[in-house]
């Protein structure tokens, strides 16, 4: 490590125990307590192998937003055990690794709440295309992927995340052609290679092109095999345990692509077996149409009466909320993805995202794919969220910089239900953190940590722990090579190409 950050390293062991008690902000913590808090200790007993991280700048993003400006961070059995101002209190036994982190800020590591990895094969297609084009044309594309370009892209999208700070991730994926392998599997052995948490939507269509849907035929399921597939992805991989690496979500696409008999039987299903929802919903004015004239009800009246509004609900975009909409979302609990570079680059609109805030609802951020959102990274989401919703028409409800950090960690945590193990630095949670390095040309000048982290450029992750273990240091992925990533991305992408015609 550069000597700003200097270390002896033993990694941390898994996470293990049951979770602390459960704290339930309201709002987004976007005041500051600078150093006026003592540090907060969940002591574990008996622990042999500690990590202490010191003289770092600490932004919690805790119910108080409490930060300081130089403080510290114990680690043990991969959870905090302790935080706080200054220098550790005490003298600790079993400190393996002693981290100085001068020059750092230490935040919670960020949340993404949507994304289709596959589309890491087609990104730069349909440059100027709105969202319907764009769909009609990369859906004869899609609809040749299979096993080795899903695992490929699914690498290349979660290195390009977890290089840029993210701890966990989620994607939705609901393209699965005919004879095309096990591309859940792909993405779950993607994740588990790179050390990243993740969460798994399992997608799925019905309405192929011959039933009036964008998808070719052979890139829909029937229901029965898209609802059975769905109960045995839950069966054989969701672990809904606290630190839990790998959870599956039942995630029918949108309400263009899939029939109400889906929609309807997918809620009933995720109840039964106790996982989330996730589906797409009023990312354009065409959806808006699409659903008066198909259905005679908006987007959000339409999946409320399939049973698809609840605190076990998350919706990517959302971007054309009518009032009643957002009142809605607000009385059911149900969460909100917030893909602003993705709506930009489709011209989908600007979700109202301040208002959604100040109603209670959950909000999260999403890169959503790189089909549509060529960087791949969450720290543009966290920037575009702060500066595209300060054009918006209600400026003085603007974001603030300390909201768009809450929106990429504790919104995301929120939004995926995980709120009692992720998204702030609390002591009893999961290590999930990332110190960001802004001592260096494009950071040191701003005074604020935070602003540097929100406002600059993407500022280089030092170190990224998931559950204690670090999963980048330097800026290096520590369990993948890039070079080797980047080279099998190109070769499926142009795989992919030649299948397609």
């Amino acid at each position: 490590m550069p000597s700003s950050c200097s270390a002896s390293r033993t990694p941390g062991s898994p996470p293990r125990g049951a979770p602390p008690g459960e704290r339930r902000p309201r709002g987004t913590g976007s005041g500051t307590a600078l150093d006026t808090a003592p540090a907060a200790v969940a002591r574990f007993d008996g622990v042999t192998d500690r990590t202490v991280i010191e003289n770092c700048a600490l932004a919690t993003v805790d119910a108080a937003g409490t930060e300081h400006a130089a403080g510290h961070l114990v680690l043990a059995d991969g959870r905090i055990e302790s935080l706080g101002p200054g220098p550790v209190p005490a003298p600790l036994a079993g400190v393996t690794r002693r981290i100085d982190a001068t020059g750092h800020l230490a935040t919670p590591g960020l949340i993404n709440t949507h994304h289709h990895f596959y589309q890491w094969l087609t990104r730069g297609l349909a440059q100027d295309a709105k969202l319907f084009d764009w769909l009609a044309a990369l859906y004869p594309i899609w609809a040749r992927i299979d096993e080795p370009m899903v695992e490929t892209a699914a690498r290349a999208s979660l290195a390009m995340m977890a290089r840029g700070g993210v701890t966990t991730a989620m994607d939705h994926h609901y393209v699965f052609p005919k004879g095309a392998g096990d591309l859940l599997g792909a993405e779950l052995r993607a994740a588990a290679a790179l050390g990243v948490r993740f969460v798994a939507a399992r997608g799925s269509m019905d309405l192929g092109a011959s039933r009036g849907g964008l998808p070719p035929d052979f890139a829909v399921e029937p229901v029965d095999e898209a609802l059975r597939a769905t109960e045995e992805a839950v069966h054989a991989h969701h672990d809904p345990s606290f630190g839990s690496m790998r959870q599956i979500v039942v995630a029918p696409c949108s309400p263009f692509s899939v029939s109400t008999e889906l929609l309807r039987e997918a809620a009933v299903l995720a109840r039964r077996l106790g996982v989330r929802l996730h589906t797409h919903g009023s990312e354009t004015a065409e959806e808006a149409s699409y659903c008066r004239e198909v259905f005679g009800l908006g987007p959000t009246e339409y999946l409320e009466s399939a049973g698809w509004l609840g605190e076990d609900v998350w919706m990517a975009h959302c971007v054309h909320l009518e009032d009643a909409d957002l009142a809605a979302f607000a009385r059911t609990g149900t969460g909100v993805a917030h893909c602003p570079s993705s709506n930009a680059r489709l011209g989908a609109g600007l979700a109202r995202v301040p208002e959604l805030l100040a109603a209670g609802v959950p909000v999260g951020l999403g890169v959503d794919g790189t089909g549509s959102n060529e960087t791949g990274e969450l720290h543009t989401e966290l920037r575009n969220a702060l500066l595209l919703n300060r054009l918006g028409p209600h400026r003085e409800r603007a974001l603030t910089v300390r909201q768009a950090l809450w929106l990429g960690t504790m919104g995301g945590a929120r939004v995926l239900g995980r709120q009692r193990e992720i998204g702030s630095l609390e002591p009893g949670k999961l290590a999930d953190l990332v110190l960001w390095r802004l001592d260096g040309l494009g950071h040191s000048t701003i005074a604020d940590p935070v602003a540097a982290l929100v406002l600059g450029p993407p500022a280089p992750v030092t170190l990224s722990l998931v559950g204690g273990v670090p999963v980048v240091e330097n800026g290096r992925l520590l369990r993948a090579d890039e070079e080797v990533i980047a080279r099998a991305a190109r070769s499926e992408a142009r795989r992919l190409a030649e299948l397609a015609g």
